[in-house]
């Protein structure tokens, strides 16, 4: 047998051999139980995006702008901006509160604030039609190049992507790889899936129309996460997390005129980092 499989083997063997002689003859402490705590926590995150096409329609335009790129914008780092009261909301943020209705699984609501920036002055394809009585960009296109400069678009969900959703996860205790035994440090894995709803505020200026800057319920989203979960003095907890999810919205406002909209789908990718909170509403009845 090679050399490269007999290490892991040896080391599984170790580690074996140290949890048996670490339990024997030694009372184990008795793990902080979850079933029945509430938790909430609060945290932020860094996004990113794959391009989109996306379609415009009004009275007097239709078309779709192929592979859109756009970024996130996360506040640069300051305790005023991350921690002040006034502003709390302006970098991307995660809440959420659950609630563990068994040992291992929770179910939680919240919201995503992610931010989604389209990037200013990029060259894309175009198909469609514009007659809105601008020789500069009247016309039918057929798949040509366009740019998207300040007077032909400018689009954000800046105050910003937030994704409202209700999320089942499990949490696996993984003391055990590393020899530990403390009712005051635990790491879990978590991982589970989310499904909501979109509610932008989308900031966007088109065809030289006027500004439109509101929230409206423009779509659902869904999305898989996994992470490590820190827990410490059994009611506090760090947890850093990836999640990847597919955005569908079909309904975005772009102006005031209710026959103007727009519509696209992309996925993300997010890193989040939160801290929290677990804690009982109701005492557990002890048993006799």
């Amino acid at each position: 047998m090679k050399a490269i499989y007999i290490i892991p083997l040896l080391l599984l063997f170790n580690i074996s051999l140290l949890q048996a002689q670490q339990t024997t003859g030694v009372q184990q402490k008795k793990k902080p139980t979850n079933k029945g705590k509430f938790f909430a926590h609060w945290g932020w995150n860094w996004a990113s995006y794959s391009d989109s096409d996306i379609r415009f329609k009004g009275e007097n335009y239709d078309f779709v702008l192929s592979d859109v790129k756009a970024r996130d914008t996360p506040s640069k780092f300051s305790f005023k901006k991350y921690f002040g009261i006034t502003n709390i909301t302006k970098p991307q943020t995660n809440f959420r509160i659950g609630y563990f209705f068994k040992e291992n699984y929770t179910v939680a609501i919240g919201v995503d604030h992610m931010k989604y920036v389209v990037n200013n002055d990029q060259f894309v394809a175009i198909d469609g039609t514009i007659n809105i009585g601008n020789p500069k960009y009247d016309g039918i296109y057929n798949d040509q190049n366009i740019q998207l400069t300040e007077d032909f678009l400018r689009l954000e969900h800046t105050d910003g992507l937030n994704y409202l959703n209700i999320e089942v996860k499990r949490f696996d205790n993984i003391d055990h790889w590393f020899g530990l035994n403390s009712k005051n440090f635990q790491i879990n894995l978590t991982e589970g899936f989310g499904a909501g709803v979109l509610y932008p505020k989308t900031d966007t200026s088109l065809l030289e129309k006027e500004r439109h800057d509101d929230y409206h319920l423009s779509g659902w989203g869904v999305s898989a996460i996994a992470g490590l979960n820190i827990s410490l003095f059994k009611h506090f907890y760090i947890q850093s997390a990836y999640k990847i999810g597919y955005i569908h919205m079909p309904d975005i406002k772009t102006s005031l005129n209710t026959l103007e909209s727009a519509s696209q789908s992309f996925f993300f990718f997010q890193n989040n980092i939160v801290v929290g909170g677990k804690f009982r509403l109701f005492q557990k009845k002890q048993s006799r």
